[in-house]
């Protein structure tokens, strides 16, 4: 058989998507190892991407990959055993073929939550929604009209402990792997957000550092600000301190009253939380200490 007529019919082989994301200290020679034993098992790298942290000296490294039919999970981990062990790599595997089941809390303001939903219903975001959660009843026959199920879980301080042990059942149950807080007006407990960081996302209605806390445009208003924003972080038990995935601004001038900000703000909200979500989904973002890397 001719060269030419096996490189098409290797072409036209069944192929899947898989996205590796690696860090470790900063070494010659990490790309080379990876990429050799990609090569080795066939793989064709699509996109890749590396960062050094020159501060702590981490590297950082995203690769998307087409892989031939019949090579999966454990023979990608196989090939990457040596790297692994000579440099110390922490690796993290994403199928890059499979909607990721996604999970969002709401409270009243739905806007975040309807501009996600229109996403994934365009096709920009790749996800399942497994449940919508939330401590008001408002956003039940939108769940209705997308067939989600919708769970109405009323928090007050002596149901709040019960209510975030059901929650954490619900995303066993479901398998959610990604927990949006889309303007959910609700503090996590310490315990809850260690069992999700890294795998729950808030948006914040400012942008962070400035104006923490509730009514943040107000505050920015009486302030006088210029630019006001939105910033969409992973939830940690400091309030409204998560390493920071995604933001916007946009000017603002002194005849607009709070309220005019607080509008200007729910556009600038919702396009914030559905950029950080499909950052996260598409494993691009890459937790630093109290930072991220974040590969476009």
């Amino acid at each position: 058989m001719a060269a030419g007529t096996r490189a098409l019919d290797a072409a036209a082989q069944p192929q899947h998507r898989a996205i590796l994301t690696l860090s470790c200290e900063d070494r010659p020679g990490i790309v080379a190892a990876v990429t050799t034993e990609l090569a080795a098992i066939g793989a064709n790298i699509a996109e890749s991407a590396q960062f050094w942290d020159r501060q702590t000296n981490r590297f950082f490294m995203r690769i998307a990959v087409q892989l031939p039919s019949g090579i999966g999970r454990e023979d990608l981990e196989r090939c990457l055993k040596a790297p692994v062990e000579r440099f110390g790599l922490k690796v993290s595997l994403t199928d890059g073929d499979r909607k990721p089941r996604i999970l969002i809390l709401v409270s009243r303001f739905d806007h975040a939550l309807l501009h996600l939903l229109y996403q994934i219903r365009a096709g920009w975001l790749q996800a399942d929604v497994v449940a919508i959660v939330s401590n008001h009843a408002d956003s039940a026959r939108t769940a209705e009209l997308e067939g989600i199920p919708y769970h109405h879980w009323p928090v007050t301080k002596e149901t709040k402990a019960e209510q975030e042990a059901r929650l954490l059942a619900l995303i066993q149950e479901t398998g959610a792997e990604l927990v949006i807080l889309a303007r959910y007006m609700q503090v996590f407990s310490d315990g809850l957000s260690k069992r999700l960081y890294g795998r729950a996302i808030n948006i914040h209605h400012s942008f962070l550092p400035s104006f923490k806390g509730a009514k943040p445009y107000h505050q920015a208003h009486e302030r006088g600000v210029k630019l006001i924003g939105a910033t969409a972080h992973y939830v940690t038990g400091d309030l409204d301190e998560g390493p920071i995935i995604e933001q916007e601004t946009e000017r603002v001038t002194h005849d607009l009253n709070a309220e005019d900000f607080v509008a200007t703000g729910r556009d600038i909200e919702s396009r914030v939380l559905a950029r950080a979500v499909k950052l996260h989904l598409e494993a691009r973002v890459m937790l630093n200490g109290h930072k991220t890397v974040v590969f476009r």
